[in-house]
């Protein structure tokens, strides 16, 4: 699998980053891990605006899923070809009807579904594309999931939004690559159930025996360099911070 970091920002967007989005390749089927506020710009440095075969999108704040809007009227307005046929979208529950509301003006209620087939998340294993996936749910203020991607043997597993839990323990588990969020400063920030700091990110990912750590959703007014380094101090394996165009071969 080729992963591909579009957006790493986390809760807005910073002068160097969009927010989160990440493609994942393999065998020529291209799934991107959320949409948020800058993505679907970004997104363009590296495939065509109507290159995606899926998207998952961990939960439906702002910052995973916005940019969402801007990618049904690229779809649904498309002048050259006519409109898009429907991409399947793996999504919490009310994914229809919250883009809707954020969009507001649609042609109709059911607009979005015409170029987006939601499909409602639930905890388990599936198939997307020639991809074998795992959700749980992970801890955070509304419904959101963490996935496991696997393929040819090798694994990738991604946290979405979350604080320290057992579903990410098992999406995490020996995973070779291991996209983490730190958004959270070690001695600062102590809200449960809400976001890891660095230390948590290296302890979730040393209790995994993940083989690399790539910390992501660091918001502009959090010191990555320290959040990287309190996650160096649990975890022995390479860690490094996410940065827009970074590629990993899984």
């Amino acid at each position: 699998m080729k992963l591909t970091v579009v957006g790493c920002s986390g809760s807005f967007p910073s002068a160097e980053s969009a927010c989160s989005g990440y493609l994942v390749e393999a065998d020529g089927f291209r799934l991107l891990l959320d949409m948020g506020n800058g993505a679907l710009g970004e997104l363009q440095r590296h495939i065509g605006l109507y290159d995606l075969d899926a998207i998952f999108l961990s939960h439906l704040h702002a910052d995973h899923c916005i940019d969402m809007c801007g990618y049904f009227v690229a779809r649904y307005y498309r002048h050259e070809g006519g409109r898009c046929d429907a991409l399947p979208v793996y999504a919490p529950e009310g994914a229809e009807t919250r883009l809707t509301t954020a969009y507001a003006d649609t042609p109709s209620e059911r607009s979005m579904s015409e170029v987006f087939d939601f499909h409602t998340l639930k905890p388990g294993s599936f198939d997307i594309g020639p991809l074998q996936v795992r959700v749980e749910k992970v801890c955070h203020p509304v419904e959101a999931y963490g996935i496991r991607v696997e393929h040819g043997g090798r694994t990738l597993a991604y946290s979405g939004d979350t604080g320290v839990c057992e579903g990410l323990h098992e999406l995490a588990d020996g995973a070779d690559l291991f996209l983490c969020e730190a958004s959270f400063t070690y001695g600062k920030e102590d809200v449960p159930d809400l976001h890891l700091n660095g230390r948590e990110a290296g302890e979730q990912a040393a209790r995994a025996g993940v083989g690399r750590l790539v910390l992501t959703h660091i918001p502009p007014w959090t010191d990555g360099e320290r959040n990287l380094a309190d996650a160096r101090a649990v975890y022995t394996g390479p860690a490094e911070l996410a940065v827009p165009g970074a590629v990993y071969e899984v």
